[in-house]
């Protein structure tokens, strides 16, 4: 499978989470990120990108600007095995079982079905994740009797269906308070159906996993309750979105579906759960922080921190953090007058070695031609580290009107072209290889047709 990109480049936009002021003013383009698109990208090349900040929507890859951006988006991921559930979760999980089984087969599974001191013995001083996930799953209780509900979950191909898309139109509606004029079936297939990464099934440490974009369905009594978007990668389940039915939202389905989740990800031999983007300034999204114990993508040096303690401190004290920022200049600071400042220092920065530290500075300076590379968005590779690690002139590339794939240095203009200036193929392509690393760009095509 090919891995075909097409740059888009660098946006600034309004935001959808915040009417966010810089420096005490409203203003509305201030979500900024650099995008590419793809209808063709191998599993392992959106696993580099992952872990490089990048996310999808549908077909559009993103990468915030999270200096920039009003409300910072941080990378998060899970180690399944070490989460620790907290009371909350649990609470949420066995009241869903309780609702789905009924006290009347409760009652009658314990006589028909009776379980040993042992086996009651740990359920009263362990919690079994795992167990507790699947307990009120049709496929895995003991019958008779029956439950009072029938209870089914399916990983099944990320297909459109006319159930999957009425119960997206009621989540969109209900939930998010969308008007219908705005909700159709092709912006459903757009968003959540069709994905471009493809799926495949193979083996690792003995067990068959699945990899691409699958739809996780919940069904009671045969009817669609609930689904999560997930992509399945090397080594994560990674979410990209999930909807219930309005019915159902006194259950809890978000803490249900990510627990869930987890269990698929332990069960499928994958490291880590992806939740998708912290947003520490957006109230509405700090939940995906209890699920510990989560690490933040540091966005300067792509390294992954424990989000907690210090981490935490500094996210409620400033909206753009880099823990390696704040280690290095307190180091610098220390340097110069032979102590750390603590607190006053770290909320301390005028971020004086980024040229325009705002999203508005930033969008007039792209406009007149800044290269990124000289923007210097956090995460990206420099001029330096691209010479030093990739052989841009071999970057393949397709062209309209040809077949196949060639050399980037087999273009006319691109002897003459610089990589800091984003009008020339050069530096188009320079851009985009700072922007997704030498890992995945060795891995993919430039798409110019």
């Amino acid at each position: 499978m090919q891995s075909l990109v097409k740059p888009f480049g660098y946006s600034v936009e309004s935001c959808g989470y915040c009417k966010h002021r810089d420096s005490g003013h409203r203003t509305p383009n201030s979500r900024a990120s650099y995008y590419f698109s793809s209808t063709s990208l191998t599993v392992q090349v959106y696993q580099d990108l992952v872990d490089r900040g990048w996310r999808r929507s549908g077909t559009i890859f993103y990468k915030p600007d999270v200096l920039r951006h009003c409300c910072p988006h941080y990378t998060i991921r899970l180690p399944v095995a070490e989460y620790e559930s907290s009371k909350t979760h649990r609470q949420a999980l066995n009241r869903w079982n309780r609702y789905v089984l009924g006290d009347d087969y409760v009652k009658e599974a314990a006589k028909l079905h009776p379980k040993s001191k042992e086996e009651k013995a740990r359920q009263r001083n362990t919690f079994d994740l795992s167990t507790v996930v699947h307990e009120s799953e049709y496929a895995s209780l003991k019958r008779p009797p029956e439950p009072a509900h029938k209870f089914e979950v399916t990983l099944e191909p990320d297909t459109l269906t006319d159930e999957k898309y009425e119960l997206f139109k009621n989540y969109q509606q209900n939930v998010h308070h969308e008007k219908p004029s705005d909700i159709s079936k092709g912006g459903f297939q757009r968003f959540l159906c069709g994905s471009p990464l493809r799926r495949a099934d193979t083996t690792a440490d003995g067990k068959t996993r699945k990899l691409g974009s699958y739809h996780q369905c919940y069904r009671l009594d045969g009817r669609l309750i609930a689904m999560s978007v997930l992509d399945l990668l090397p080594h994560c389940v990674s979410g990209v979105y999930f909807v219930y039915h309005s019915d159902f939202e006194k259950w809890s389905f978000g803490k249900l579906s990510a627990m869930r989740e987890v269990v698929l990800a332990q069960e499928g031999g994958y490291q880590f759960y992806y939740m998708g983007y912290y947003i520490h300034s957006c109230v509405k999204m700090r939940y995906k922080g209890e699920y510990r114990p989560s690490h933040m993508l540091d966005p300067e040096t792509n390294e992954w921190t424990l989000l907690d303690g210090e981490v935490r401190q500094l996210l409620d004290m400033k909206r753009y953090v880099s823990l390696s920022r704040e280690h290095r200049r307190r180091a610098e600071a220390g340097a110069v007058d032979g102590e750390s400042h603590g607190k006053d220092h770290v909320s301390e920065d005028d971020y004086s070695d980024y040229p325009k530290p705002t999203a508005a500075e930033a969008a007039s300076a792209v406009k007149e031609g800044m290269s990124l590379l000289d923007l210097k968005v956090p995460g990206l590779m420099t001029v330096a580290e691209i010479e030093q690690e990739i052989d841009l002139d071999t970057q393949q590339i397709k062209v309209r009107g040809r077949p196949g794939t060639f050399d980037a240095q087999a273009l006319v203009s691109w002897d003459t072209g610089d990589i800091r200036d984003p009008a020339t193929l050069k530096g188009i392509i320079g851009e985009l290889v700072a922007c997704i690393g030498s890992e995945a760009a060795v891995q993919v095509v430039v798409d110019l047709t």
